[in-house]
């Protein structure tokens, strides 16, 4: 049975995600961020995913808001990942070949193995173009990291708009890269 066409390119983060691990201390945070950024734009819709996580709001701000916050929500999920994944204890990824089918995403269950734990992603992937790329993470399996992202984000768009959220992006993402 051939793999699910989606699954190379979680296959394909993962492997730069598990270099930047092991070059953890080393490469420090900015060198992580720097290796991690060309794989994370190519495998991640984060133009769909920005535009999910602000919600109905995005289609009535401006052009230059919308830009800055898609840099800001790029910066972030970088630096996220670069923060959260700085060390290697012997962790592996495991992605199953196959995925569920749902219209026209494609899921793909994970898990990151550690010693202690293994903890479950879904990537729920859409095709564009010949490229398939990962529109939301469910964490453990079941938590939407957009749906999250959307709540969090609801309260600092109704009170200070773009420029509010765009500042607290920012602040998200540098306080990832600090750890």
């Amino acid at each position: 049975d051939a793999a699910d066409p989606a699954t190379p390119a979680v296959q394909s983060f993962y492997t730069t995600l598990l270099d930047c691990m092991k070059g953890g201390k080393t490469l420090g945070a900015q060198g992580r961020y720097d290796k991690l950024k060309p794989v994370v734009e190519k495998t991640f819709d984060l133009a769909t995913m920005i535009k999910y996580a602000v919600g109905p709001g995005w289609s009535t701000m401006s052009a230059d808001d919308q830009k800055a916050l898609s840099d800001a929500f790029a910066r972030m999920t970088i630096s996220q990942y670069a923060g959260n994944f700085s060390s290697y204890a012997g962790e592996k990824f495991t992605v199953e070949p196959k995925a569920d089918i749902r219209g026209t995403d494609h899921y793909v269950k994970t898990a990151l193995v550690a010693k202690d734990q293994t903890v479950s992603f879904i990537y729920r992937m859409r095709q564009f173009g010949s490229d398939w790329r990962i529109i939301d993470i469910l964490l453990d399996g079941s938590i939407s990291q957009l749906s999250v992202y959307r709540s969090d984000f609801a309260a600092t768009l109704k009170t200070g708009g773009a420029s509010a959220l765009i500042k607290k992006i920012d602040a998200l993402a540098d306080k990832a890269l600090k750890s």
